[in-house]
């Protein structure tokens, strides 16, 4: 797993092409102080010993914590390496990370899944407005 995160100020979206054919309708969002993972799932991330999801949530409750917010983003992108996994596999994966930090007390939210999406970034010159990591 591959993610590249990101505290912004302002993180808007607009669905603009959809790229699966049965994903379900998306809608435009607007989010203010939030940690965003742009997530690059890969199929090593799925196997059973693999402990890719809870390093996932763990540095993004890492990074909430340093920015003193509880909203997490997670916004599947993969285009940070070669490997992808399986969509269907890596959208559960997603929504499992996503009930995780739910019942850790996050507000969790995923940006359309199936979706390149027109973004609106606003974010901090600061060095943890940016934070890569691959597990």
């Amino acid at each position: 797993m591959r993610v590249l995160f990101w505290y912004c100020d302002q993180f808007d979206w607009n669905p603009a092409m959809k790229t699966l054919d049965d994903a379900p309708e998306a809608k435009p969002a607007e989010n203010k102080n939030t940690v965003v993972a742009f997530v690059h799932i890969e199929p090593k991330d799925l196997d059973e010993k693999s402990s890719a999801e809870t390093k996932l949530i763990k540095n993004a409750k890492w990074l909430a914590r340093k920015w003193e917010i509880s909203h997490v983003i997670l916004h599947s992108f993969t285009h940070l390496g070669e490997e992808k996994a399986e969509p269907d596999l890596a959208k559960a994966l997603l929504d499992s990370a996503q009930d995780r930090l739910e019942k850790a007390g996050y507000s969790t939210v995923q940006t359309p899944y199936g979706y390149f999406l027109n973004l609106e970034i606003k974010t901090q010159g600061h060095p943890l407005a940016r934070v890569y990591k691959e597990f």
